[in-house]
């Protein structure tokens, strides 16, 4: 299936810390939608960066679907300033990029999505910044503190071969959260989906794309 063709934006957005680099992706052909997708990438200090082969697959898929997608490094991580925040900076720059979000964008719907470590940054970041849509790829929940699901509906994607975070665990903890959560297992799909990301991003639009359909159309564009 032929991708959407995409325009890219470098942007430099205020963190707690001081600049956080970040990029802008946005359809250019077929229907925008009023909506703009945060993506949270994984780990720092494992080598985690907007670059990410899932966290871009996260935003091309939700481009694919009409909304703009802004990802972005946090602290320490590329030309971002500052340095690693053990979880609790990476939370702040994850709200300070939303609350930019909702000030050039206002009247777009804010969606927030996150990859493993960024997954567990996206769920936090839900409770306390009003979002439509929550999305996390192999959130590492065992190893971070989330007080409860987001309160919007939310979309879980593990796979079952995942050498670093136990599928079982997730399968566990979503069972136990409350809200519109959907848990779409994959198997034979590890970590990284090898090999596996256009069955993620058919997954991605498949779960998505009612909701995105449902938002009222856009432009594209800062303001």
């Amino acid at each position: 299936m032929q991708r959407a063709r995409t325009t890219l934006q470098q942007l430099t957005l205020s963190g707690p810390s001081g600049a956080l680099e970040a990029l802008l992706e946005e359809p250019v052909e077929g229907t925008t939608r009023a909506g703009l997708v945060v993506v949270c990438h994984p780990h720092p200090l494992h080598g985690g960066t907007m670059q990410n082969k899932v966290a871009h697959t996260l935003a091309r898929s939700l481009c694919g679907l009409g909304l703009s997608a802004l990802r972005f490094n946090f602290r320490g991580v590329g030309a971002s300033a500052g340095s690693y925040g053990s979880g609790v900076g990476e939370l702040q720059d994850a709200l300070a990029v939303l609350d930019w979000a909702a000030q050039a964008r206002p009247r777009s719907t804010l969606w927030l999505a996150g990859f493993s470590f960024g997954g567990c940054i996206a769920l936090q970041a839900s409770l306390q910044r009003p979002v439509q849509q929550v999305v996390a790829v192999a959130p590492a929940v065992e190893r971070c503190a989330i007080d409860g699901p987001p309160r919007c509906p939310w979309l879980v994607v593990q796979g079952l071969e995942d050498e670093l975070v136990d599928s079982r665990a997730v399968r566990a903890w979503t069972s136990k959260q409350d809200g519109a959560v959907e848990l779409v297992e994959l198997a034979g799909v590890d970590h990284f989906f090898h090999g596996r990301l256009n069955e993620l991003r058919t997954v991605l639009e498949n779960a998505l794309g009612a909701a995105a359909r449902a938002l009222p159309e856009g432009k594209s564009g800062i303001a």
